[in-house]
């Protein structure tokens, strides 16, 4: 959760990751929350959640990890969820430690530092039930063109 936006306690999301709808649930310091007031704009939303109606409450709540259910149906073939990358292991790199949301795409966050941006000429393939990812070793400046 990002800063208190008024009085009646709604506040500001820090990086979305999502659009935020009224009726959505999300999870705020281990509470279950509706969002009952969702304004601003898709990259700097400002919502409201039931139970928080002042300017104190949604500061009490400053810099809290805001949770969303994933989706109750599966990822198609070839589509996966975010959650789902850490722990892969990338050949020769290491594993996924988080993926870091960024300006222009999302960034894999490898043990030992590499980064990895989330884009088709950086990653080849993602195999989320062998937990590996492929990627582009010369993309990546890691190895010298053939």
């Amino acid at each position: 959760m990002g800063r208190a936006h008024g009085l009646d306690g709604s506040f500001k999301v820090n990086q979305p990751v999502r659009d935020f709808t009224p009726g959505l649930v999300v999870t705020v310091a281990r509470t279950q929350r509706r969002v009952e007031r969702a304004a601003g704009t898709a990259r700097h939303p400002l919502i409201r959640l039931e139970g928080i109606s002042d300017r104190e409450a949604a500061t009490a709540l400053g810099g809290e990890a805001l949770q969303i259910a994933e989706m109750e149906t599966p990822p198609e073939a070839g589509e996966f969820r975010i959650a789902d990358l850490v722990g892969c292991r990338v050949q020769g790199l290491g594993a996924v430690q988080r993926v870091l949301p960024g300006p222009s795409c999302d960034v894999l966050e490898l043990d030992g530092g590499v980064l990895v941006p989330l884009i088709t000429d950086a990653v080849v393939q993602v195999d989320v039930e062998g937990r590996r990812i492929e990627v582009n070793h010369t993309f990546l400046g890691l190895e010298e063109p053939s």
